[in-house]
C-alpha cells in the first residue's frame, strides 16, 4: 500500500489502518462542540493512527462481552466515540447497531422496539450516558447486558488488543434501521462489501479526493445519510470529516453553514427540510452581514435527499446564500435509502440542478409529460441524477416489467451496494430483495423494489412519492407531499414541511375516502386553532387551493401546536404515525386548542 487510496474489495477496517500506517498525525475526525449559544465552536479531533487506536481499544473490550455475528447497540451521542464504537464493532467481527441514547425525546417507545428485535450481547454508550442507558432498559423490561463505556475514565489501563478473524466481505458489517416513516422500523442487514461499495460510489459521484475534501455533517450518524457520508466515505477516502451535534444545527443553522466554509471542497448532506430552515431562520434574523461573512465559495457539493426535494426549496436556499459565495451547480438532489446502504443517484455537481415543469393531468395519470414553465397547472418536478455506480430501472407495479422513460412505476436498483434483506424478516426480504425482472433469465435477478414511484427523463430520476403514501381518487394518482406543498402555500401561518396529507376511511361506510391535512401552526399563531373565524377562514384557503390545483376536496385540515406532527427519529414527517393519531383521536385533545 502507498498513501495514494488502498485497492478495491477491501474492509471498511483496511482503509483505517492503511490511513493510520501511511497519514499517522494527519487530521481524521473532528468534532465540535458549541457548549453555549454564543461559542464559537469548541473543537476536538483525532488523527489517523488516534482514531485506529480507540477502534481497537473499543473491538478489544467488546471481545469481552461478545462474539463475531453477536449485536452491539450504540447508544451513544454524536461524537468522536461514535465514530470509534462503530468501527470497532467492525474490527471485531460484532453487527453494530447504530442508534441513539435514551434521552433522544419522543422516541424512546422505537428504542426499545429495536433493542428487542436486535437482541445485543452488550450495550455501548459512554460515562455520561451508562445511568440513563440502565435505567431504560430496566424501566422497558429489556435484558440486563453488558453497558460497555467506550470512553474509559483516564488512567484506565489498556486492554491489549486480542487477535480477532478477519471478517469476510460479505459477513454483516451492520444493522441500518429504517426510519419508520411507513412502517415499523425494520433492521437492513448491510454487509462489509456494502458499505465499502457505498461509499466509493459516492466518493466517485462527487469527486472527492484525499488532499482536497472535507465533509462536514450534522446529520445523525445513527441515521444511514450520516454514517456513510460521515464516517464510512472519509474512511474509505482518507479524508477528514467534520461532525456536530444536530441540536446544535437546530439551534443555530449557521453554525453549520459556518463550518462548511472552513475547510477547502466541503461535502456535505441534509434533507430538504432543513434547506428550507436556513432560509427561515436568516429571514427570521434579518442579519444580513451574518450572510455575508460566510464563506460558501469553498463548498463542493450539498447534497439533497432522504425526503422529496422541492424545487422552490433550491430557489429560495440560493436566492438566501448564493451572495456568500454559493456555486448554484453546488446543491445536489440525490434519492437514496438505507436498503441501498444509502446512496442511488445523485444530480452532478458540475452543472447547476434540473427541474422539470410537468402536465399535472398527466402526472396524476402516471407519466411525466414536459410542459411550459408558464402553465399554470404546471408542477415543478427536481431530477435526482443518474444511478451512482449501479443500475436502475422503473417497474409496472402491476406486472413488474420495466417501462419506458417518461412512464411512473416503482423505482427498483441493483448493484454492490444493495443490502443483504431484513433482519430476522425473511418473507419481507423475500419481497423486497433480490427480485427477478419477469421474463428476465434466472441469473438476472438481485433487484431491490423499493417502494418509491418515479420515472425517467433523459436518464435522470425523478421521484415522485412512496407507494405506501399514494393518494389514489377516481383512479388518479395524487402525492401528498404536493398536496402538502399547496396547503402549506396557501396558507402563510403554516410551519413549512411541517404536514401530512392522507387519507381516511369516510365515516358514512360509503367505502369512500377522505382527504385529510394534518398541519402545525406556526410558532406565535397558535391561537389560529381557537379562533373559529380564522380557522374558518384557513381551511377556505386550503380547500380552495387544493381543489384548484389537484381537483381534490379537502375534508379536513387539522391545525396544531408546533412540534406535534409526528416525525421519525432522521426528521422525517411519518404519514403513517400521522394517520393512525388521527384515526384514534389523539391529536384533538391535547393538540387542537
Amino acid at each position: 500500500m502507498t498513501s495514494a487510496q488502498p485497492s478495491e474489495g477491501l474492509l471498511l477496517t483496511d482503509h483505517l489502518r492503511h490511513w493510520a500506517a501511511e497519514r499517522p498525525q494527519q487530521r481524521a475526525f473532528t468534532y465540535v462542540d458549541f457548549p453555549a449559544a454564543d461559542s464559537p465552536g469548541l473543537h476536538r479531533t483525532l488523527g489517523w493512527r488516534g482514531l485506529d487506536q480507540q477502534a481497537r481499544a473499543v473491538a478489544a473490550r467488546l471481545a469481552e462481552a461478545a462474539g463475531p455475528g453477536d449485536r452491539a447497540a450504540l447508544l451513544l451521542p454524536q461524537g468522536l466515540d461514535y465514530a470509534a464504537a462503530f468501527l470497532g464493532c467492525l474490527y471485531a467481527g460484532v453487527i453494530a447497531v447504530p442508534l441513539f441514547g435514551p434521552q433522544l425525546p419522543g422516541h424512546q417507545g422505537r428504542l426499545a422496539g429495536v433493542l428487542d428485535d436486535c437482541e445485543p450481547a452488550c450495550l455501548l454508550t459512554d460515562t455520561a450516558t451508562a445511568p440513563d442507558v440502565q435505567v431504560f432498559t430496566a424501566g422497558h423490561g429489556l435484558p440486563a447486558l453488558p453497558v460497555i463505556a467506550v470512553d474509559a475514565p483516564a488512567g484506565t489501563p489498556p486492554v491489549p488488543a486480542p487477535v480477532m478473524p478477519r471478517p469476510d466481505p460479505q459477513d454483516i458489517a451492520y444493522l441500518q434501521y429504517t426510519s419508520g416513516s411507513t412502517r415499523s422500523p425494520a433492521g437492513v442487514m448491510i454487509s462489509h462489501a456494502n458499505v465499502v461499495a457505498n461509499a466509493q460510489q459516492a466518493l466517485d459521484a462527487f469527486g472527492a479526493r484525499t488532499t482536497a475534501s472535507t465533509t462536514v455533517g450534522w446529520l445523525p450518524l445513527f441515521h444511514d445519510m450520516g454514517l456513510v457520508l460521515s464516517v464510512a466515505a472519509p474512511v474509505v477516502g482518507g479524508f477528514p470529516s467534520v461532525l456536530m451535534d444536530p441540536v446544535a444545527f437546530l439551534a443555530d443553522p449557521l453554525r453549520w453553514l459556518r463550518l462548511l466554509g472552513s475547510y477547502p471542497g466541503t461535502i456535505s448532506a441534509a434533507p430538504n427540510f432543513a434547506y428550507d430552515y436556513c432560509t427561515s431562520r436568516a429571514a427570521a434574523d434579518d442579519d444580513a452581514d451574518a450572510i455575508d461573512e460566510l464563506r460558501l465559495d469553498r463548498v463542493k457539493v450539498l447534497i439533497n435527499g432522504s425526503e422529496p426535494v422541492r424545487p422552490a426549496t433550491v430557489d429560495r436556499f440560493h436566492e438566501t446564500f448564493g451572495r456568500a459565495g454559493l456555486a448554484r451547480e453546488a446543491h445536489c438532489p440525490s434519492y437514496g435509502l438505507a436498503e441501498a446502504t444509502v446512496f442511488v443517484t445523485n444530480d452532478a455537481y458540475t452543472a447547476a440542478p434540473l427541474t422539470v415543469s410537468c402536465d399535472a393531468g398527466a402526472l396524476t395519470a402516471g407519466r411525466v409529460t414536459p410542459c411550459h414553465p408558464a402553465d399554470p397547472t404546471a408542477v415543478r418536478l427536481s431530477t435526482c441524477g443518474e444511478p451512482a455506480g449501479q443500475e436502475l430501472r422503473i417497474a409496472d407495479r402491476a406486472t413488474g416489467r420495466s417501462l419506458p422513460a417518461g412512464e411512473v412505476g416503482e423505482i427498483q436498483v441493483r448493484g454492490p451496494n444493495i443490502g443483504l434483506g431484513y433482519w430476522k424478516r425473511a418473507g419481507l426480504s423475500a419481497e423486497v430483495f433480490n427480485v427477478r425482472a419477469p421474463g428476465a433469465p434466472d441469473e438476472e435477478t438481485g433487484w431491490l423494489r423499493t417502494g418509491d414511484l418515479g420515472a425517467l427523463h433523459e436518464g435522470r430520476l425523478i421521484v415522485t412519492g412512496r407507494l405506501k403514501d399514494l393518494i389514489i381518487v377516481d383512479g388518479r394518482n395524487h402525492y401528498p407531499q404536493d398536496v402538502e406543498e399547496t396547503v402549506q402555500s396557501a396558507v402563510g401561518i403554516l410551519r413549512r414541511d411541517r404536514l401530512a396529507a392522507f387519507c381516511v376511511p369516510r365515516a358514512d361506510g360509503s367505502g369512500e375516502d377522505d382527504l385529510v391535512v394534518v398541519a402545525e401552526l406556526r410558532r406565535g399563531f397558535e391561537g389560529a386553532a381557537d379562533d373559529p373565524a380564522a380557522r374558518a377562514d384557513t381551511e377556505r384557503a386550503a380547500r380552495a387551493a387544493v381543489s384548484a390545483r389537484h381537483g381534490l376536496r379537502l375534508s379536513r385540515l387539522l391545525l396544531v401546536a408546533p412540534g406535534t406532527v409526528p416525525r421519525t427519529s432522521s426528521g422525517k414527517v411519518s404519514r403513517a404515525a400521522s394517520r393512525q393519531r388521527f384515526i384514534e383521536g389523539d391529536f384533538e385533545p391535547t393538540d387542537h386548542r
